[in-house]
């Protein structure tokens, strides 16, 4: 039977990193075993705050 891949909370997108972005990324999902999918969201946050950007959906 297929494996069911639908997301609840969370949107797939697809983008790119500068090749040392990734790297780091990469070593710091290992190091602190955080998933990037994680890391990533805290780092959007972040920057959504920095720019007093709040326009999400919940």
């Amino acid at each position: 039977m297929a494996k069911n891949n639908k997301l609840v909370t969370r949107t797939k997108f697809s983008n790119s990193l500068r090749n040392d972005l990734n790297h780091s990324l990469l070593a710091l999902s290992k190091e602190t075993d955080i998933p990037m999918s994680k890391l990533l969201d805290q780092a959007i946050e972040l920057l959504l705050k920095k720019h007093n950007f709040s326009n999400t959906k919940e």
